[in-house]
């Protein structure tokens, strides 16, 4: 049946139904509002459905939530009886996000001590009453004032910080502090010992004082009484005591005759002791009486002075205690929204009229990105700090770490509870209609709507992304649940009628409807003719109405309005669970017997049911909607897959480029670094060159001392010997190794010292000049052989050093004791054992930085030893680079490259 034979309009098309209506039905749908009602009726009742709606979106559990975040009795009852003041206005609203924001900006500082603000307000009223108030009440009194101001002198030094603090300034801004009334008790009264100063008036001054001396007389008088009845056995030890208010001393019965004329102010219980007042003491304690009560007297003037001057302040003194209150509010509302990770929302009142911000997306009218109800957000941080503490005090009973892997799959799980969603309203939309199954979370995603708005309008941040934009709706107006009630004779449906009703008579065009299942319970062709009737109503009497139903045919308002707007809560076909997203512009199938199934109903009452579903669409309108309801839901699924990827991609791309910068940018700083490394390196070997050589030139002169002319010449040639060995060792060799294709080309000469193959590539000299043979013969040590051409090696000449230059007759002698251990001895490299001395690791650098790197390593090398030149497998770039520095090197006489047993490490031999 078509949508237009089920609904009535409103305006002109005649009724239609494929069945009469009820008559209860058509009464409640036809009382409509009643201008003719009183404003004081109409306020109570839009106060009654604002209360029941706060009732419903669980309000007061939210409002509990600050109550750890106060700091006063004033803020912490306020909190716990859901009182926080709710802006009335745009204006209000916007000024309590503000104070929130202020407020944060403090924390991040320091925060605020309240710790000396009391409730004070019940003072008040009792010294409006007439009632004395006491010295501790006055103190408190005067403590909450001192701490009042103290806060505003805190907030108004804030320097540079002031001008953020200036929401928070203008809460105390026009407060009397009453700092006369607070110095006047801070005179009168000790607060530390609670007690009324002597200095609170002249005549209680003097009074004390005479009082004081008074006491003294008597105490002393009272003292010498007791003392003579002690020594005469009247009493086990000296009694001085108080009856009747009168100062007394204590006497045997059997001795009170030491007491002449004495009054007997009081008998002990057993009666063997009586107290007595000696005669002379009578007008001492008349004295000391009169003097108590003339104190007294005056104390009660002061504190009557003090209490009246309280009740002439009751107005400031409320004021003030307000003011504080909605800082404490502004306070918690910032810590709270700390805890939950809030977002600074942005209140609007029609299209894009609002707070200026970047990147406003003026074609939605709400857009809030990521937000999780605030309830159950907190409902999952403590299940689980709970579930992590019986973990930590269970953890001795786990095994194997099981604890540590159950509380991280936990702590995932509750990362993603509750599930984030985005509401996203088009401007210009009046009703939005969500559909979906059950257990869908559409009830829950409309709570999050509504509660968001309540806590945007009381100045509260939003858990969300980004930075939500909303409308401010004057009512948030509410139907969810059940209001059947047995005393009013209402069944669910009539119950739910009536409370639409009451919303729509106090429903203005600034106002914000939920309705949760609209007209459900009842026959479906007439409750979807009634919800139809309904969302015409709120389409054009209300700012936004947003409501849940199962009816399918409300869904085609859209086609005929572009005022309506469907979502649909996406369900997952493949997991048979819904996703708890909002898919807005798409309408949503219940999926009934898809989960029936899923749960084990019995097969053949499903195919059944399925027939029916087949009888009732023709056409199978259901089914293809269904089938492309699931390829478009196939191709968001691909689609968000393929922009995930992508996003990964431009991360990896990004981080990669910003890695090659950053190394690019660092390349410089890192060749200065080596090159002042390695300056300092080379002074410290001339430095150490010069000492040795001092220390040879000091033994020589000391061994010249005591040697015999004879022995001159030896000492001469030794210290020599020496000196060319310490420079021979500084001055680093000028033989390079050629390639293999200039080998074939190179001719050795006669006295050359030449590298041969056959000898295990030892150094031996060229004996004599090459023939025509291709045979060259050479010298190793005692050993003459001829050897083939193609078996030598040449080493080039060694470059003369600065060092060499300035000794050239040692550096010649030290060349000729060279020459005579070649020809004498095979060269040693010492042990082939790799140390981390002996090793330079080039693996992770650039080529350029590596190349620089080995070859100050090269240099630095002592000589006839070997370094291990570690350069990794890798692309073979920087393995490539490493053997042909290795194969130019002047110092470098030969190297092995890597084998089986040493991938990625060459070995070379230093001369």
């Amino acid at each position: 049946m078509e949508l237009s034979n089920r609904f009535i309009s409103i305006k002109n098309s005649p009724i239609l139904f494929s069945k009469p209506f009820k008559l209860n039905t058509l009464k409640l749908l036809f009382s409509l509002p009643n201008s003719t009602e009183s404003p004081s009726s109409q306020l109570s009742l839009s106060r009654s459905l604002q209360f029941e709606t706060l009732k419903a979106l669980e309000w007061s559990s939210l409002c509990e939530r600050l109550s750890p975040f106060t700091s006063t009795s004033m803020s912490h009852s306020v909190t716990r009886n859901a009182s926080i003041p709710i802006g009335k206005s745009l204006q209000e609203s916007r000024e309590l996000l503000n104070q929130t924001a202020a407020a944060l900006a403090v924390m991040q500082i320091e925060p605020l001590d309240f710790s000396g603000i009391d409730d004070i307000s019940g003072i008040v009223n009792s010294a409006v009453s007439g009632n004395l108030l006491t010295v501790s009440e006055l103190c408190a009194v005067r403590r909450t004032l001192r701490a009042a101001r103290t806060l505003f002198e805190r907030l108004k030094d804030g320097g540079d910080c002031s001008e953020r603090y200036i929401h928070l300034l203008e809460i105390l801004e026009g407060c009397n502090f009453l700092m006369e009334l607070e110095q006047k008790i801070g005179f009168c009264i000790d607060c530390n010992l609670s007690i009324l100063l002597d200095r609170a008036s002249e005549e209680l001054e003097i009074i004390r004082s005479e009082r004081k001396k008074n006491m003294e007389n008597l105490d002393s008088l009272l003292k010498g009484i007791s003392a003579q009845i002690f020594q005469a056995g009247g009493v086990d030890r000296p009694l001085i005591t108080k009856r009747r208010s009168r100062l007394c001393v204590g006497v045997r019965a059997s001795h009170k005759y030491l007491i002449p004329d004495g009054v007997i102010l009081d008998v002990s219980s057993s009666g063997v002791t009586y107290f007595m007042e000696p005669a002379d003491a009578v007008e001492l304690n008349n004295f000391e009486v009169m003097l108590s009560n003339s104190e007294r007297a005056e104390e009660v003037a002061i504190l009557s002075l003090l209490t009246s001057e309280i009740a002439q302040s009751v107005g400031d003194v409320k004021y003030l205690l307000d003011r504080i209150l909605e800082l404490d509010l502004a306070f918690a509302r910032a810590a709270y929204a700390q805890q939950i990770n809030g977002v600074h929302p942005i209140l609007t009142s029609e299209d894009c009229e609002g707070e200026p911000s970047i990147g406003v997306n003026c074609a939605l009218s709400i857009d809030i990105e990521g937000i999780q109800h605030p309830l159950l957000l907190g409902s999952s941080q403590r299940s689980l700090s709970e579930v992590l503490r019986s973990n930590s005090e269970n953890s001795a009973e786990l095994d194997g770490g099981d604890g540590v892997i159950a509380a991280e799959r936990l702590s995932k799980s509750a990362s993603a509870f509750p599930v984030p969603i985005n509401i996203k309203v088009e401007s210009g939309t009046r009703v939005v209609v969500i559909s979906g199954p059950n257990t869908g979370g559409k009830t829950a995603s409309m709570k999050t709507l509504g509660i968001a708005c309540i806590m945007s309008k009381a100045g509260l941040f939003l858990p969300a992304k980004h930075t939500p934009r909303i409308p401010w709706f004057d009512l948030v107006l509410a139907d969810i649940g059940d209001h059947q009630s047995l005393e009013q004779n209402l069944s669910t449906f009539s119950g739910h009628i009536s409370r639409i009703c009451k919303i729509m008579e106090v429903a203005s065009k600034a106002s914000l409807v939920l309705i949760d299942e609209i007209c459900s319970g009842t026959d479906p062709s007439e409750g979807v003719a009634l919800s139809s009737s309904i969302l015409q109503y709120f389409r054009d009497h209300v700012n936004l109405a947003v409501v849940t139903t199962h009816y399918a045919d409300l869904s085609l308002l859209k086609d005929k309005d572009s005022r309506f707007l469907n979502a649909a809560m996406e369900f997952s076909l493949e997991t048979l669970q819904p996703t708890y997203q909002i898919l807005w512009g798409s309408t949503g199938d219940s999926n009934a017997l898809s989960i029936a199934k899923s749960l084990g109903f019995d097969s053949n009452m499903i195919e059944s049911a399925q027939k029916w579903v087949e009888k009732l669409m023709p056409e199978k309108q259901h089914q293809r909607k269904g089938l492309l309801f699931r390829s478009l839901m196939e191709e968001k699924n691909r689609l968000e897959a393929q922009a995930t990827k992508a996003t990964f991609l431009h991360s990896d791309v990004m981080k990669l480029y910003n890695e090659i910068r950053h190394e690019a940018e660092d390349l410089d700083g890192r060749v200065i670094a080596l090159m002042k490394k390695e300056t300092q390196q080379v002074q410290q070997e001339v430095k150490a060159t010069k000492s040795q050589i001092e220390i040879v030139v000091r033994d020589f002169e000391n061994l010249l001392r005591k040697a015999s002319p004879d022995q001159f010449n030896s000492l001469i040639r030794k210290s020599e010997s020496a000196i060319a060995s310490i420079v021979e060792a500084q001055c680093p060799s000028d033989s390079l190794l050629v390639n293999q294709v200039d080998v074939s080309s190179h001719t050795p000469q006669f006295g050359e010292q030449v590298h041969v193959k056959g000898l295990g590539d030892k150094v031996a000299t060229v004996v004599e000049a090459p023939g025509n043979d291709d045979t060259i013969l050479v010298q190793y040590g005692k050993i003459r052989v001829r050897v083939k051409k193609s078996d030598i090696r040449p080493i080039q000449g060694n470059k003369r050093s600065a060092a060499t230059n300035l000794v050239p007759g040692l550096k010649r002698q030290g060349q000729q004791i060279h020459s005579e251990f070649n020809q004498n001895e095979e060269v040693s490299y010492g042990p082939k054992v790799q140390t981390s001395k002996n090793t330079v690791d080039l693996r992770g650098m650039r080529v350029e930085e590596a190349a620089l790197h080995l070859d100050m390593a090269l240099s630095a090398r002592e000589p006839r030893s070997v370094i291990f030149v570690v350069h990794g497998m890798g692309t073979g770039a920087l393995k490539q680079r490493a053997l042909e520095i290795l194969g130019k090197h002047p110092r470098v006489a030969n190297y092995e490259p890597e084998s089986a047993m040493n991938f990625g490490c060459t070995v070379a031999y230093i001369n």
